[in-house]
């Protein structure tokens, strides 16, 4: 379809099927298996294959991912290392919100810490500041698929004994010196929602390299039972009516023996279908998105009085979005702008929550911040994001440049 300019939509994102993908998808539902099965299997393994690490555990969102990720933590199983109750978090602000929310629904303290400009991810400094004999773990996004300084993230961590729970949903295909993100964490996870680079409709992952948080991973996916069998499957551990775990009665079938108080959050083997077809095509996707990235910043990088997004060093983004920052003295101008963007119908989007300590949902939740989080209220005041995803074309990303070159002018 041709693009007229102000009349097409550019989509800020959205996502891109094709016939195999539909074509796997009609085979999938033709089977009839609608929970875990053969595609999930598949899908697991190819995930964990191209991201490099152990294992993938298939959930029904990044969002289910984030919270499994951080509750698995939490089991007793893990002995000393455990999370529990009143452990302190250390996150940022400028984030989404289910970035944060595993830590305060497992009742622990997150603590916040600011952000830098221009690559948008957590202040190495500010988090050190925060550590105190109450810190247990880190959990933090590569902000739109810009990776975090994992050296420093990682060193900070493995200093002092805490967990790390990498959130990787806007960054599936990113790199830092040369490890795909979500190969660094404890705990890892990534998005499927349509926005992202690859797309089940919903869903997401769970990524973990030790067997033991595997367990606990599927653990709190499937009701928190202590059964390990596959769906379908009975009697893996041959001593199924041997249990006696608890003070429930020795012999208690072991299908229904539960460790964790934990949820169901499986996802079905058709979006799983689709996932496996569209992970055949995510170097693909990268490829476009790095590309329009560098487009735009190339097209956008004389304009007066923004700031354009730069890669952490050592990392190579795949690009969720594009995000721009105004420039000091620029107050107030973002709401101008934004319409004028929606005028031309091109899509935009603020960084998640700004400040999420601003939004009415955590007004009365614990937690600490360090610092003044400078940079995470300009961003809340000053960001916002467009898009970059594989589907548009040159002539919509030159568009999309050509008004905000205007717009900035008119300001």
């Amino acid at each position: 379809m041709d693009f007229n300019p102000g009349v097409s939509s550019v989509p800020v994102s959205g996502k891109l099927l094709d016939a195999e993908d539909l074509a796997t998808l009609v085979e999938s539902s033709l089977e009839g298996w609608l929970t875990a099965g053969r595609y999930h299997d598949e899908f697991q393994r190819a995930l964990s294959k191209y991201v490099g690490v152990r294992n993938a555990t298939f959930v029904n969102s990044g969002s289910s991912a984030n919270l499994v990720a951080l509750s698995a933590l939490t089991s007793p199983k893990l002995g000393k290392r455990a999370l529990k109750p009143g452990d302190e978090v250390i996150t940022v602000a400028a984030g989404f919100p289910t970035t944060v929310n595993p830590i305060i629904q497992n009742g622990m303290v997150p603590v916040f810490v600011d952000i830098n400009l221009p690559t948008y991810d957590i202040n190495v400094e500010a988090m050190r500041d925060a550590l105190t004999p109450k810190t247990r773990a880190v959990m933090i996004a590569h902000t739109l698929g810009n990776p975090f300084n994992v050296d420093a993230v990682l060193d900070f961590c493995k200093s002092n004994d805490l967990f790390l729970i990498e959130d990787s949903c806007d960054a599936l295909g990113s790199t830092y010196k040369g490890k795909k993100t979500g190969s660094f964490g404890d705990t890892a996870t990534v998005s499927f929602y349509p926005a992202h680079h690859i797309t089940t409709g919903e869903g997401g992952v769970v990524f973990t390299k030790s067997p033991l948080i595997r367990k606990q991973v599927e653990s709190f996916r499937d009701w928190g039972r202590d059964c390990y069998c596959e769906t379908g499957v009975d009697n893996t551990c041959q001593k199924r009516f041997e249990w006696q775990l608890g003070t429930l009665p020795r012999g208690y079938d072991h299908k229904y023996i539960y460790s964790h108080v934990g949820y169901n959050l499986k996802a079905t083997d058709m979006q799983a279908a689709l996932g496996s077809s569209q992970l055949n095509k995510i170097d693909d996707f990268g490829k476009r998105r790095r590309d329009n990235f560098a487009y735009l910043h190339n097209e956008l990088a004389e304009t007066d009085g923004i700031i354009l997004a730069e890669a952490t060093e050592g990392s190579d983004p795949s690009w969720f979005g594009f995000p721009i920052t105004l420039k000091d003295g620029s107050s107030g101008q973002r709401t101008r702008i934004l319409k004028k963007l929606d005028e031309q119908k091109i899509g935009s989007r603020l960084l998640f929550g700004g400040n999420l300590l601003r939004q009415p949902a955590y007004r009365r939740v614990e937690h600490r911040v360090v610092g003044e989080l400078k940079t995470t209220e300009k961003v809340m005041n000053d960001t916002f994001w467009v898009g970059l995803h594989p589907a548009l074309s040159k002539t919509q990303l030159s568009f999309t440049a050509h008004t905000l070159r205007e717009a900035m002018a008119e300001g």
